[in-house]
């Protein structure tokens, strides 16, 4: 008869094989989590949306992980409800992810038997419902892993394009599986290619044509064809009057929208834009994230060499809404408002507070490299404090984590070593040899 310890083990070896989040290495910073809950908050959950089970699976993962357990249920829950009402069956394939995840909350919880009762699910459904491919996962184990696997870094969204376009290979027929794969392809394909860039741009046609609602789609697709020179400014008007008649979502298609306007179109029209779509709902904290962007854009990337003081004071005022809307997800638009201050000559004192402020406070490592990375370059554009931004680049690059924060300072003193005019070279020197 098998021990208790044994039989500990045989779960959790059980539990390892699952194809769910809690497999899937999705460990992260709590900063990055805390980025994700808010992000996913802002997707919506009205009626229709095709992933709306993958996105409550994505937050139960979560608020697990941020230590809410019985949220954490109760999001794994209401997504087993939205598949059941999404493919309008009781069971499928598609539950295998959300019963795998239930399986390892209720080990953590201690409740082995509930444990194991999900790890049966499983088995029942995976024979029930064997994958197409001996070789491979079912294809909607394929399509949740990616959809999942896109909200997360460069190198994961690469990973999410190869499992859809496995899922794909084997039901061709998910129309939303095909968007998202080609969505994903721009995110991850190099931009600098013009072949690829046009084999992209014909790919995204086609995808358009499948998928004609797809709101989100059509607005990067209209940024393709501007970035290669063609006129969209008709079309993109006419895509804003469809998307400010759809619910307010991260889906919708605004954010991409907004982009377009701004580069190709006119950053006026866009900050109008965004202004028209808060008039209508002027309580949704994306849109005024949205809307707080686009000032941003005006005032730091399309200067001006006069501004209104009224757009300076619109910038902050949404600036500050924001950040009092995402408590623990707020450090770019602190930052953000930092550089507010400081490129419009607003206060240069509130631009340090701010950052004195974001400097002693706890924080990842990697949280810590872009304040320092983000201080460096104010201290040397806004302060003229070469030698104090010197210090904080040297202070991001101490920090082994790597990242662009770090990729961008060990750069930047190479740059003014190798040019030879700073009394600080032979420090700088001395410790990139150390580094």
């Amino acid at each position: 008869m098998m021990s208790a310890a044994q039989s500990q083990t045989t779960l959790e070896s059980k539990l390892e094989a699952l194809q769910c989040h809690f497999t899937w290495d999705l460990e992260t910073s709590k900063s990055i989590f805390l980025h994700l809950r808010d992000h996913l908050e802002d997707i919506g959950t009205e009626e229709g949306n095709s992933w709306l089970g993958h996105i409550y699976n994505l937050r139960g993962f979560i608020q697990y992980k941020l230590g809410f357990t019985e949220d954490a249920q109760s999001f794994f829950n209401k997504a087993a409800e939205a598949f059941r009402r999404i493919r309008n069956a009781d069971e499928g394939p598609w539950l295998v992810v959300n019963y795998g995840n239930l399986a390892w909350l209720h080990h953590h919880l201690g409740d082995q038997a509930e444990s194991q009762a999900y790890l049966s699910k499983v088995d029942a459904l995976m024979n029930k419902y064997p994958s197409p491919s001996q070789d491979e996962l079912h294809p909607e184990i394929y399509a949740e892993k990616a959809w999942t696997l896109m909200k997360f870094s460069k190198e994961h969204k690469k990973e999410a394009v190869d499992y859809f376009q496995r899922a794909i290979r084997m039901q061709p027929d998910m129309v939303e599986w095909n968007t998202s794969y080609i969505l994903g392809l721009v995110y991850t394909c190099d931009h600098r290619d013009r072949g690829l860039k046009a084999d992209l741009l014909e790919k995204m046609r086609m995808a358009k044509e499948q998928d004609p609602e797809n709101l989100f789609l059509a607005a990067h697709y209209l940024t393709l064809r501007a970035d290669r020179g063609e006129e969209i400014k008709d079309e993109a008007r006419e895509l804003a009057r469809k998307v400010l008649r759809n619910p307010v979502s991260s889906y919708s298609g605004i954010k991409p929208l907004l982009n377009v306007y701004s580069y190709y179109v006119s950053i006026d029209e866009a900050i109008d834009l965004a202004e028209e779509a808060l008039k209508t709902h002027p309580d949704e904290r994306y849109l005024k994230r949205c809307a707080a962007h686009c000032y941003k854009c005006k005032l730091i990337y399309f200067r001006e060499s006069r501004l209104e003081q009224s757009v300076i004071d619109r910038a902050i005022s949404l600036h500050k809404e924001v950040i009092a809307l995402h408590p623990d997800s707020s450090l770019a638009k602190k930052i953000d408002l930092a550089s507010i201050y400081a490129k419009s000559n607003y206060s240069q004192d509130k631009a340090e507070q701010i950052y004195q402020e974001l400097l002693e406070s706890d924080g990842e490592p990697a949280v810590k490299q872009r304040i320092y990375n983000c201080y460096a370059k104010h201290l040397y554009f806004y302060r003229q404090d070469s030698k104090g931004s010197v210090r904080y680049h040297m202070k991001v690059a101490k920090i082994p984590q790597r990242n662009i924060y770090r990729k961008t300072s060990i750069t930047t003193l190479k740059k003014i070593r190798d040019r030879g005019r700073s009394h600080m070279c032979r420090e700088i020197e001395e410790f990139l040899e150390n580094l």
